[in-house]
């Protein structure tokens, strides 16, 4: 019931479908009441009316009085429960076998009177030829009567008032399935879709807040874009004294030094590639968090796997790492050449960093017709568990690796693969005894 309760306060949709009903039962209670007496008193009234129009016959035909006989009705005279008698001058009329014991006395007209036995409504009436009778019908019958006429008056308002209810309700969801259909677009949204929201087929009361949102998501559009924009031109314009620096420590290698000077200069040197490597990273995930380029043309996974073993070979040779396609099937894909050949390089430098020498790194694609599917499998360390979703935050290093690195590599590979509607998934190698499993998988067809 505490559930129900927070649900209901928490729901515009359930508040309103409850104070409609609430509300329609009030007026559907309310107006049954008033149409039960009403129906109610005038079948009394209507019962009346039978009274005066039985005595009127009577006055009409005075000869017919004479068969009455002061007895009461027959059978045939039972559904209605109508007594005629003639009234006695005298305090009593009738006995055992004749009709009520009512007095002479009564009043002319409509009349209650209570009898030891029951309660009558008597209708007292005198003929022309000054003979008074009294036409009486038992007010339980009359009141059965009434009720049953009420009942049958009230009760296509009660069976209607459920079905209104329904109606309410299920017009209240129909109203609100354009505000449940906004919801859901929002939901599926990533972080990047920053475009507006449809503002057609809304409720006026939801269109200023769909208005407001969508303005919201300009401004905060504009801020992401300041930034990316920011970190792009930060990194090209450090890029080129970066280049110099590397061109002079190169020259300066080539000098006579003396020992301790060619420690300090190999140090040196070292900070100077790490630094050019977090700048050409910081390139990289700035590029990667622009929008997707549309493929001109197929791009070929063999192509893309060529051109990366290209550039890191000689890498894999210096250290001693063993590094195979597994699965080369000629896959064609319309993502952006680039886009992919930035994934596949950064999952294998890392593999390539992580694996010690003498070591081997499995590459392979698979086409499962809706998704791409790129492996890449190391025999290195590999990752613990509880470490596999932090290494994809930007900067975040595991502890205790020895290997230079900016920790942006995973974290391009993540951004690359949610703006392609893809997903980057951490396991155990399944070719090794140990090591690093990274499955990126890619929808064949990205979405606008």
């Amino acid at each position: 019931m505490d559930g129900f309760q927070e649900r209901v306060k928490k729901s515009i949709q359930l508040q309103l479908s409850l104070w409609l009903s609430v509300a329609i039962m009030v007026v559907a209670l309310v107006a049954g009441i008033f149409s039960f007496v009403g129906a109610f008193d005038e079948a009394n009234e209507l019962q009346d009316d039978i009274l005066r129009q039985v005595a009127a016959m009577f006055r009409l035909q005075p000869g017919s009085v004479l068969n009455l006989g002061d007895t009461q009705p027959t059978d045939a005279d039972a559904e209605s429960n109508l007594i005629v008698q003639v009234l006695q001058p005298g305090p009593g009329n009738g006995g055992a076998g004749m009709g009520l014991p009512l007095t002479g006395t009564l009043q002319e007209g409509l009349q209650t009177v209570e009898l030891k036995e029951a309660s009558y409504r008597v209708m007292v009436k005198t003929l022309p030829d000054g003979v008074r009778i009294a036409v009486s019908q038992e007010t339980r019958v009359r009141d059965e009567i009434a009720r049953d006429s009420a009942v049958h008056t009230v009760l296509p308002l009660l069976i209607l008032m459920p079905l209104l209810i329904l109606v309410v309700a299920d017009l209240v969801r129909r109203m609100f399935r354009p505000v449940v259909r906004l919801s859901v677009e929002i939901d599926e949204r990533s972080e990047q879709a920053l475009h507006a929201l449809p503002d057609h087929g809304l409720p006026s009361e939801i269109r200023p807040f769909v208005i407001a949102i969508n303005r919201l998501l300009a401004r905060v559009a504009q801020s992401m874009e300041a930034q990316k924009r920011f970190i792009a031109d930060a990194s090209h314009e450090l890029r080129s004294p970066m280049t110099a620096l590397s061109l002079q420590a190169e020259r300066l290698g080539g000098a006579d030094m003396s020992n301790e000077a060619r420690e300090r200069f190999d140090a040196l040197r070292q900070g100077i590639e790490r630094g050019r490597s977090l700048l050409d990273q910081l390139l990289n995930l700035a590029r990667a968090q622009f929008p997707a380029a549309t493929a001109s043309k197929p791009i070929s996974m063999q192509q893309v796997f060529r051109h990366v073993l290209e550039d890191l070979m000689p890498l894999a040779e210096d250290k001693g790492v063993d590094v195979g396609v597994v699965d080369a099937a000629n896959v064609l894909v319309n993502v952006d050449e680039v886009d992919l050949i930035t994934v596949v390089k950064n999952l294998l430098d890392n593999a390539i960093r992580y694996t010690p020498s003498g070591g081997q790194i499995d590459l392979s694609v698979v086409d499962l017709g809706d998704q791409l599917v790129i492996e890449v499998q190391d025999s290195g360390p590999g990752i613990s568990p509880h470490e596999r979703e932090r290494v994809l935050d930007p900067f975040y290093r595991v502890l205790g690796t020895s290997q230079a690195g900016s920790g942006l590599g995973l974290s391009i590979v993540k951004t690359i693969a949610e703006r392609l509607h893809g997903r980057v998934e951490l396991g155990d190698a399944t070719h090794f005894a140990q090591g690093l499993r990274v499955t990126v998988r890619l929808d064949r067809k990205p979405r606008a």
